[in-house]
């Protein structure tokens, strides 16, 4: 099947505006992508004419609710390739799945002075939660760093592994560098419980959970063209057994008396209260979307995306891009001397280019890289090559400003 970007762009109502007299041109697909029609139209079905509340109801909008709610657990175990719909728990993004590991698998299972092994890739949903055992359980947070090019091998990886290692967590793809990190080049080296935090990766290639070989592997639904506020976590069985309950409420409980509660089993023992019904229901919308388009035919076009910029980039000479690793996704995080990242971000919106400029919530990896800020150029699967050409002419404009 081949990609017709113009095809997809016209999926896409927001593609069509303007933005300071100028077409839109959207580059901060690595914060949140933007919503295909598809997608829109579903929120709007949904509560228009189907919606109320799941699971507790006997009527019939609660039976369709539920049925339109549940079927996207098994959505989102194909579109990942999970082993079992079951182990897929639903979540409102990456943040609260990476919350639900810490406070469900690790708190419980970790003693102080056990070790957990970060890289400095890391978004902050990957850090701050371990940070709260650090603080409250005298858990020791153990840092790997990448290499020059923004890569981070494997071996590496298991090198820094130490007696008192009881888990790694880790990016699939970094939100800055772009970096694809090889999860089961990791595995293969290790038994440890694997923490991946899927939230790019997922977006730009295929995932297949069957080969990874991770425990514990997260999603946003917000970057995968979906509503925000939804996502999942999947989480191996063999774990799930050994997690507590997160947050408690409906839905997570069989019985509750004065002396007294059960729970119910996974997934549902992880999800309390009334979730986001509807953007959940999205999701499934959006994720159907991306398999139709077929997740190899969107790496392709991305990859020679990522090719056409990485080239036109390096010949401004007077530009700095924060890692080249010779897979890393279409994300370009770029620095000017003489110039901040806001002024840069601020320049390119007035010709209509969206970037995101700041530390993109990796404040280590920011000081690992020696700089403050950086202006982030994300692409998506509706990006085109002439895209990347307005960008080169905003950035050039930028210098000239600047010089």
């Amino acid at each position: 099947m081949s990609f017709d970007v113009d095809a997809v762009r016209a999926d896409f109502p927001i593609l069509a505006r303007q933005v300071h007299g100028r077409p839109l041109i959207y580059l901060d697909n690595g914060a949140s992508a933007q919503k295909p029609r598809c997608v829109i139209e579903a929120i709007t079905r949904a509560y228009e004419g189907e919606y109320a509340n799941v699971h507790r109801g006997l009527h019939y909008l609660s039976n369709l609710a539920t049925e339109n709610y549940e079927r996207v657990r098994a959505i989102i175990a194909r579109f990942l390739n999970a082993p079992h719909e079951d182990e897929v728990i639903f979540t409102s993004g990456s943040t609260e799945a990476l919350n639900m590991v810490s406070y469900g698998w690790a708190a419980p299972n970790l003693q102080p002075g056990d070790e957990i092994l970060l890289s400095v890739l890391e978004h902050h949903a990957n850090i701050v939660p371990w940070h709260f055992l650090r603080e409250r359980q005298g858990v020791v947070l153990n840092w790997v760093e990448p290499e020059p090019d923004g890569s981070l091998p494997p071996e590496k990886v298991l090198a820094a592994i130490t007696p008192r290692t009881r888990m790694i967590a880790v990016t699939h793809m970094s939100n800055v560098t772009g970096t694809v990190v090889d999860i089961a080049g990791i595995r293969a080296g290790t038994d440890l419980p694997l923490v991946v935090d899927g939230s790019q990766a997922a977006v730009h290639m295929p995932v297949d959970l069957s080969k990874l070989g991770a425990d514990f592997y997260c999603i946003t639904g917000h970057k995968l063209y979906g509503p925000s506020g939804s996502g999942a976590i999947w989480v191996r069985r063999e774990r799930q057994a050994e997690m507590r309950p997160f947050l408690g409420g409906g839905d997570m409980i069989r019985t509750v008396a004065r002396d007294a509660v059960t729970y119910n089993d996974g997934p549902l023992r992880f999800e309390a209260g009334t979730p986001g019904i509807v953007n959940q229901i999205g999701l499934g919308v959006a994720l159907e979307y991306l398999m139709d388009l077929g997740m190899e035919n969107i790496a392709a076009h991305e990859r020679a995306l990522r090719d056409y910029a990485r080239d036109r980039l390096r010949s401004l000479n007077w530009l700095q891009v924060q890692g080249d690793a010779a897979d890393k996704g279409a994300i370009f995080s770029m620095t000017m001397e003489g110039a901040h990242a806001h002024d840069i971000s601020t320049i390119l919106d007035k010709k209509g280019i969206a970037v995101r400029a700041g530390t993109h919530c990796a404040m280590p990896l920011m000081a690992h890289l020696g700089v403050p800020a950086s202006a982030r150029a994300s692409f998506a699967m509706y990006n085109t090559q002439a895209e990347v050409d307005a960008l080169i002419e905003g950035l050039t404009f930028c210098r000239e400003l600047f010089a």
